[in-house]
């Protein structure tokens, strides 16, 4: 996800990244690392001009390895926006070759955030844990997805 400068000129972390360590599925603990490139971002405004409350985020990027070399996969999803400045609220899913993992929380401007992983598909069908997301840059253009599978 892009930056709300692009957007507002505020930095927000989203969601990215996969590296996978093994290729196990994710029935034991496990962590992945991934990079997300924010190129489909758009905040649509729905109030008040400009931030505000309500207003919503989407987007649909590509998703490429820790190293953010070779494309893995996609993200799809949607953010809402509950506190000017400060926060958004997001559901996205992650399609990665073998299934998909879909993350639910909030998405902090300027900090990173926490979001749980409230499930998946295929080889993540019993997913759960949690996932760091990290702004790579101040422009909001890569975002580190750290993945924190429980067994």
């Amino acid at each position: 996800m892009k930056t709300i400068a692009g957007r507002t000129g505020i930095a927000l972390a989203a969601v990215t990244g996969v590296t996978l360590l093994g290729s196990a599925p994710a029935t034991a603990a496990s962590t992945m690392a991934l990079v997300e490139r924010a190129t489909t971002d758009a905040v649509t405004d729905t109030g008040a001009k400009g931030d505000s409350v309500g207003d919503l985020l989407t987007f649909a990027n590509d998703i490429y390895d820790e190293a953010n070399k070779t494309k893995l996969g996609s993200d799809n999803g949607f953010c809402i926006r509950t506190a000017v400045g400060k926060a958004w609220e997001c559901y996205f899913t992650t399609s990665l070759d073998g299934g998909q993992l879909t993350a639910e929380g909030p998405f902090y401007d300027g900090q990173d955030s926490m979001l749980a992983i409230t499930g998946g598909t295929g080889k993540y069908t019993k997913a759960r844990g949690e996932m760091l997301l990290h702004a790579r840059n101040a422009e909001g253009s890569e975002y580190d997805f750290k993945f924190n599978l429980a067994d």
